[in-house]
């Protein structure tokens, strides 16, 4: 972290030549004013009062953030109850999935089913995301699909993270957290002027955590990450309608993992060798749903940096403005795994995985957006992409031997539109279309397999559209219905396993989807209540999704078409404000996902023909009518808080917040994988200035010490068949306590 050190030094410099010009920066935002318990987000490409947005969104604000505990990407999930985040050996193989669905894709070029942006520009990595969020402002949730104005990636939705802007005045925001388990961070935040025209930001963070798994063969500890960032906003306004913004990016970090055995059958043998038992393979390791123990010989880590910057202009044209956004970023995961995961030394049962994740992004937007207070309005855009992924792998020496390199290209070009149109005083219609045209290309070099050599292209045209009618009962009660389309492009499956028969079929068929939404938005009681309720139905084609090889008692995954997914239910947002100090939040999401069609899935390692495995070169099972993965029945997540005066200018400061979750299974009817429902609850208690310039919280997460996974993993097939199951443990496995205290002035 050295290197981020030194950033973070040049960066002070940066913001004390700032701190000496006080001279008033001229602000031209475009949003409208948010009055007193409203909410401006740019959820469809326009500043508009959430409320009066035909979407289902989640906002999620920095103390919302704070009293569930959520410092990193991986933590949005507590907060947001459609949302699940799955962790995994390291980052890119994590899964972000909303209402039920995500893709399960360990390829490179394979477009996520729900896009991740920051400040309105997308992510080429899902890793990209998994770091610390500082300096933000807000985070919108974006659920269902978002194909027509966001693109191929947001087939079933999108999380929007807008970072805070330059301001008109000297503002400095500073927090630390330090826990009793050895977690420390801190994030900071200058902005002001630096003349009439030019304002400025300049925040970074940096927090580190040891981990809470311990392997026996070292004391190490793992599962745990270090992570640091900087970010760095210019905005030049040379005139009232114009505005430039110059950000720039850059992230430094590392993790580890070790997966504690949770379960295992009695007289389980390491690859089936004689006499290497859990105690030979693992030594002092005792397999139990408390177990924190590893013994692995090979450091299972990853190592990643990255770095961009994006330039934004805004330009007023009479009653329209032109929007501009070009990006460009750069991104490198080293990952490194013990795939045997023992201490062993015997030549016959080491073995490692290392490889490496590149990619590299360039976009560019432009937009045109009409006089949002006329009664027709709309919004003109054309978007360009270009990324470029590369992933060397190599797998061995003892077993499951892998050595190879592939490339992935994408080029895009799309045009989109959508207008809203108030066709009665009380009614309107909003409609909008997206078609793209994508070129894809691969490379694969099998130098384990004869130096093989692969490569293929591929291009495909698609349309997607929306149409929703909004209609406004009284200021603070509107309903809407929306049905919607969503497309996610084909791709290629370039994984360990790839051959002539993968490269002859060709690319994996794009997923399309449909979405039918009824909501109903209200502010009651001179808004101290809030209610947000949406029905929602959405049916997914040629549904994208991994499936798994086992290849000499080694896991290998592909992605493939798997057929028909359908996923409807409620989600509630509510809200009751009746003072100025207390506030209550709570949403819930009910979910009902099941696979439509799917006759042909992977077995499960060691499901039984009793248990649905048909027999067969390979063996299958009919997964159609069966949930889906990672897709809780019911989930919600509620924050109250109270902050009593105690005397002139101090305030007391409590908040609870509960998050529940129902059974879920990690793999379609997988026992092993199977987590039962559990709650969460999380406690602060602090004192903080009437203006909050300052505030010091303690803190105890998991109050009530319950112990849950958010990933559990299938590992008989190195156990010579016999059942045994490995647990990636979440931050707060054990309740553990803290402080955090902050500076806002």
């Amino acid at each position: 972290m050295k290197g981020f050190q030194n950033s973070v030094g040049l960066g002070a410099m940066v913001v004390a030549m700032g701190m000496m010009a006080q001279p008033a920066f001229a602000q031209t935002q475009a949003a409208p004013k948010a009055d007193a318990g409203e909410i401006i987000v740019t959820a469809q490409k326009r500043a508009e009062n959430v409320q009066n947005v035909p979407l289902a969104v989640t906002v999620l604000g920095s103390g919302q953030l704070a009293a569930a505990g959520v410092r990193q990407f991986q933590d949005l999930g507590a907060v947001s109850p459609s949302l699940t985040i799955r962790p995994a050996e390291h980052p890119v193989n994590a899964n972000v999935s909303l209402r039920g669905v995500g893709t399960f894709a360990f390829g490179i070029g394979v477009e996520p089913s729900v896009a991740v942006m920051v400040d309105e520009v997308p992510l080429a990595f899902q890793a990209r995301a998994f770091t610390d969020l500082p300096d933000v402002e807000r985070i919108e949730v974006l659920r269902g699909p978002q194909s027509t104005l966001y693109g191929k990636a947001a087939s079933a939705g999108l999380i929007n993270i807008i970072t805070r802007n330059p301001t008109s005045e000297l503002k400095v925001r500073a927090n630390a957290t330090l826990t009793a388990d050895n977690e420390y961070g801190a994030n900071f935040s200058v902005s002001g002027p630096i003349s009439p025209t030019l304002g400025y930001v300049v925040s970074g963070a940096y927090s580190k955590w040891k981990g809470n798994v311990t392997n026996l063969f070292n004391g190490q500890k793992l599962n745990g990450r270090e992570s640091g960032n900087m970010r760095a906003k210019l905005r030049w306004e040379p005139t009232s309608d114009a505005s430039i913004t110059l950000s720039l990016n850059y992230m430094n970090g590392n993790t580890n993992v070790g997966r504690p055995i949770v379960y295992q059958a009695a007289g389980a043998l390491f690859r089936g060798g004689a006499g290497v038992t859990i105690a030979t393979a693992l030594p002092g390791v005792t397999a139990g749903a408390d177990n924190q123990n590893v013994s692995i010989n090979y450091t299972s880590r990853t190592k990643y940096q990255g770095g961009g910057g994006n330039i934004r202009g805004e330009f007023q044209l009479g009653d329209h403005s032109l929007v501009t956004i070009t990006s460009y970023d750069k991104f490198r995961l080293d990952d490194y795994f013990d795939s045997d995961e023992t201490a062993q030394s015997a030549a016959a049962y080491t073995n490692v995985q290392i490889g490496t994740f590149k990619s590299t992004l360039f976009t560019q937007e432009v937009r045109l957006l009409s006089d949002g207070s006329k009664p027709f309005r709309y919004t003109l855009g054309a978007y360009y992409a270009n990324v470029d992924f590369e992933r060397p792998f190599y797998r061995g020496p003892a077993f499951s031997l892998a050595n190879w390199n592939a490339t992935s290209k994408s080029s895009q070009i799309a045009a989109f539109v959508q207008s809203d149109w108030n066709f009665l005083p009380n009614a309107t219609l909003t409609t909008g279309g997206r078609i793209q045209n994508e070129s894809i290309g691969y490379t694969f070099h099998d130098i384990q397999n004869g130096s093989a050599r692969f490569s293929g292209t591929a291009q495909d045209t698609a349309a997607t559209y929306r149409a929703s009618l909004r209609y406004e009962f009284t200021p603070r009660v509107n309903a809407f219905l929306t049905y919607s389309t969503g497309y996610k492009g084909q791709t290629y499956d370039l994984t360990t396993g790839f051959n002539s028969g993968r490269a002859n079929a060709g690319p994996i068929k794009p997923e399309t989807s449909r979405d039918i939404e009824f909501g109903v938005r209200s502010q009651l009681f001179d808004r101290k209540v809030t209610l947000n309720v949406t029905y929602f139905d959405t049916t997914y084609k040629n549904l994208q999704a991994q499936t798994i090889e086992t290849i000499d008692n080694v896991q290998n995954f592909r992605l493939t078409n798997v057929g028909k997914l359908g996923t409807h239910g409620v989600e509630v947002d509510a809200g009751y404000r009746p003072s100025s100090n207390f506030n209550f939040n709570s949403s819930f999401a009910l979910l009902d996902a099941k696979y439509l069609s799917f006759p042909a899935a992977q077995c499960f390692a060691g499901q039984t023909a009793a248990q649905g495995c048909f027999v067969g070169t390979p063996s299958s099972q009919n997964l159609t009518g069966t949930r889906a993965v990672q897709a809780p029945a019911f989930k919600t997540s509620i924050t109250a808080e109270y902050t009593p005066q105690i005397k002139d200018g101090l305030r007391g400061l409590a908040q609870v917040n509960l998050q529940h979750q129902s059974s879920v299974y990690y793999a379609a009817r997988d026992p092993q994988t199977f987590q039962k429902a559990y709650s969460i609850v999380n406690l602060n208690l602090g004192l903080r200035a009437e203006d909050k310039r300052w505030e010091v919280t303690g803190f105890v997460n998991n109050l009530f010490d319950k112990q849950y996974y958010p990933s559990l993993i299938n590992n008989n097939g190195s156990w010579g068949g016999a059942m045994t199951t490995q647990a990636i443990l979440p931050r707060d496995f054990r309740r553990y306590a803290g402080i955090r205290a902050s500076l806002n002035f």
